[in-house]
C-alpha cells in the first residue's frame, strides 16, 4: 500500500445538538440521524450535514453510538453499514433518564458508508452542552487491496 501516514489517520466523534436542548422525534419512520457539533474529524471522512462516514480507504474500523432517553418514550438507534442494521442501542425508563450504548468493529472497503438510525415511534433526548447522544468512529488499521 502506498499510502502515507497521514492518510491513515481517521477518526470522528460528533454531538446531536450545536446547541440548546430538546427531543429529537419521534417520528413515523426511520430518520438518519446527524450529528452536528463535530467534536473531531480528522481526515473529514464524517459529514456533518448528512450524518454519514464514508470510507477513504479500506480497513478495519470501530465505531460506537451512545443514546440518551428522558421521560418515558422508549430511545432506540442503530448503526447501520450501508443499508445493513449492523447493532442497536436501546433504552427505556418510565421516569427520569437512562442512557445506553454499543459499538463494534467493521471491515470497510473504500465508499462504504456508515450512519445511525432513529427508530420509528422513538425519541432522543439531547442537550449541546452535555452531548447525551454520540456518534464516533476510527480506523484501528488499513487492510490491503486484494
Amino acid at each position: 500500500m502506498n499510502k502515507k501516514n497521514e492518510d491513515r489517520e481517521i477518526a470522528f466523534s460528533a454531538g446531536l445538538m450545536q446547541s440548546g436542548s430538546g427531543f429529537i422525534g419521534p417520528f413515523t419512520t426511520e430518520i438518519t440521524l446527524t450529528y452536528r457539533n463535530v467534536l473531531t474529524n480528522i481526515g473529514n471522512a464524517y459529514n456533518p450535514v448528512t450524518g454519514i462516514f464514508t470510507a477513504p480507504l479500506k480497513g478495519a474500523y470501530m465505531f460506537r453510538v451512545s443514546v440518551y432517553c428522558h421521560g418515558g418514550t422508549p430511545a432506540t438507534v442503530s448503526i447501520y453499514k450501508n443499508e445493513e442494521h449492523m447493532v442497536l442501542a436501546h433504552t427505556h425508563h418510565t421516569q427520569g433518564a437512562l442512557a445506553a450504548s454499543n459499538g463494534l468493529v467493521l471491515i470497510l472497503e473504500v465508499g462504504d458508508v456508515v450512519y445511525v438510525r432513529l427508530w420509528s415511534g422513538r425519541r432522543i433526548y439531547d442537550d449541546g452542552k452535555e452531548n447525551h447522544n454520540t456518534f464516533s468512529g476510527f480506523l484501528l488499521f488499513p487492510l490491503r487491496e486484494q
